[in-house]
């Protein structure tokens, strides 16, 4: 640490080594113990804890009497000699040394705090993100904020390292397609105009690509305005990228050598070349596009099994084109009781499931089971086979369109994951490639872009474009990391002929087209370099480096799940003056 500060060593960093020198640390009061006649101090700072030890017949009178009269959260500055602790705590870095006081003073008190600064501490979050300031203060918090600065570092040196270039985007623009979504700001030279808070800086890095900066990033921060989970903000931080004159093999191959690299700076091994699932194989073997490996539980395709079955809600789909029936085997989960099996019927629902079949081989040889009496001999056969059952394994059952299928057993497998307790060690990262261009939105009753609408289509199905839309593919590349989409991208359209087309398959008229992005066709008119990008969420990855359940716990002021900051209680009412001034009125 800079020596531009107020102590000479930090609270963290003293060692045996450093025995019977005169150091000044400054920090929080930790904990009080007064064994009378000695005070002991724990002093903590963001580096860690130290021991400070007052004796009255060598500390002196003044600071004695001083260490008297602290409590805990004051912070102090003590100056003191180094010296061997007598009873060592194995358990702090700082626990075979102490610092005999012999000067201290006290920079501020502290009111009672509502919580104890310590980890461990059953607080409620509201509680912790009302004092957010405080909450930072617990070691667990700070070690989380120093995880993202080092590997936020760690991508900055190692784009930096390949020539890519910083460059800093607007954070009031133009409002994007997905304009519900937006954060808007009313302009009070412009009134009843509006700008947009970036939900990303995408049409921005595309036109640097143009100007020819060839290789961009940007630890960006961008706003959405959605409903909330666990891994969702109102803003959000991603590192953002772009490369120009590049095919998708060479964004990816610099995007794995920068990923693995800063992974390396915070103790993560990344192994190289990353695993490659397509779009298809990931959602026909996990039923996710971001699956977690680190598990089995594939799913199974039995549709053909069960083609001239008597259980008529399979024989049905298995007759019906698009349809299919697929299980996965959770295995263990056959003991569980039937009434505890029935409830899963309840989980599937929250994945689009009508119902739950569920065949249970119990560990005595018995089969339990619903349906097992729609089974002949060589359809259970031939069941045991295709899913390796043993006794005590559960097969979970659905039936119907491929893409909902592959959803409603996707989401099982992760719930009975977590339900089994299965070992999950280390990290798993892997690509997810050749997504679909578009698929079909039922609320809306129109294609939607399954990445963005600036994504390079498959060259090989430009014919197929508006007859089958539903059939092309697109250069597309998602980045998983523990069953998390940690970060998508994909080759952009540079041809402004091409994204015309593009737009109006996606509901656009040629006239709103031009007018939402007119000036994004007008640059690709100018010889507009093939590109291609990605964005890195880096609040979630952080969130998986430190092994933590939610984003808020790697962000140092969030918001609840309702958009709320409850330090400061915004969003809070502006006066009617403000109003007034950028033309608006409340109905």
């Amino acid at each position: 640490m800079s020596s531009f500060s107020m102590h000479t060593h930090t609270c963290g960093e003293l060692r045996t080594s450093d025995l019977g020198k005169e150091v000044t640390l400054t920090g929080w009061v930790g904990r009080r113990r007064d064994h009378g006649g000695l005070i002991f101090i724990d002093l903590r700072d963001r580096e860690g804890l130290t021991q400070v030890s007052f004796d009255p017949d060598i500390s002196g009178g003044e600071a004695f009497r001083t260490a008297e009269k602290v409590r805990t959260e004051w912070p102090l500055k003590v100056v003191g000699v180094v010296r061997q602790r007598p009873d060592a705590n194995p358990n702090l870095p700082t626990g075979e040394i102490e610092v005999l006081a012999s000067e201290v003073e006290v920079l501020n008190t502290s009111k009672t705090t509502p919580f104890q600064i310590e980890d461990h501490v059953d607080i409620s979050e509201d509680i912790r993100l009302r004092y957010r300031y405080l909450d930072l203060r617990r070691p667990s918090m700070m070690a989380n904020m120093r995880l993202r600065s080092d590997f936020t570092f760690a991508l900055r040196e190692a784009l930096h390292a390949r020539a890519f270039m910083e460059v800093e985007t607007p954070a009031l623009f133009k409002s994007t397609p997905e304009g519900a979504r937006d954060f808007i700001v009313p302009s009070r030279l412009q009134p009843g105009n509006f700008y947009a808070l970036p939900q990303s800086p995408q049409l921005l890095k595309q036109l640097l690509m143009v100007g020819g900066v060839e290789r961009y990033y940007q630890v960006a921060k961008c706003f959405r305005d959605e409903d909330l989970r666990a891994d969702r903000q109102p803003e959000f931080t991603q590192v953002d990228i772009e490369m120009s004159f590049v095919e998708q093999d060479d964004v990816m191959g610099a995007l794995e050598e920068t990923l693995a690299d800063a992974f390396s700076k915070v103790g993560v091994d990344m192994p190289l070349p990353l695993r490659r699932l397509s779009y298809r194989e990931a959602m026909d073997t996990y039923g996710t596009d971001k699956p977690d490996t680190r598990y089995g539980m594939e799913l199974h395709d039995v549709t053909e099994l069960f083609a001239n079955s008597s259980f008529k809600v399979f024989a049905t789909a298995a007759q019906t084109e698009g349809h299919v029936i697929k299980c996965i085997n959770a295995k263990g989960a056959g003991t569980w009781s039937r009434g505890k099996i029935d409830k899963l019927s309840k989980v599937a629902a929250t994945f689009g499931a009508k119902g739950l079949a569920w065949v249970a081989f119990r560990a005595d040889g018995t089969v339990n089971s619903p349906i097992a009496k729609f089974f002949g001999e060589e359809e259970m056969a031939a069941l045991r086979e295709a899913c390796a059952v043993e006794p005590g394994d559960l097969l979970l059952f659905a039936a119907g369109s491929w893409q909902l299928t592959c959803e409603i057993l996707g989401g099982m497998r992760v719930h009975m994951a977590k339900a089994l307790e299965l070992p999950l060690e280390g990290h798993d990262f892997l690509w997810v490639v050749d997504f679909p261009l578009v698929h079909w939105d039922e609320d809306r009753k129109a294609y939607a872009a399954e990445h963005q609408p600036f994504t390079q289509p498959e060259e090989a199905d430009l014919d197929r474009l508006e007859s089958d839309p539903l059939s092309v593919g697109s250069h597309t590349y998602d980045f998983v990391m523990d069953g998390y989409e940690a970060g998508g991208g994909g080759m952009r359209i540079h041809n402004a002929e091409l994204q015309m087309r593009i737009l109006k398959l996606l509901g656009f008229t040629e006239e709103r087209a031009r007018e939402q992005f007119g000036f994004l066709m007008d640059a690709l008119e100018y010889g507009a370099p093939p590109m291609g990008g990605f964005a890195l969420g880096l609040d979630r990855v952080c969130m998986l480096l430190a092994g933590c359940d939610s984003i808020r716990d790697v962000m140092a002021f969030p918001k609840t799940t309702n958009g709320n900051d409850l330090m400061s209680d915004a969003p809070s009412a502006v006066s009617d003056q403000q109003l007034k001034e950028v033309g608006l009125r409340l109905s």
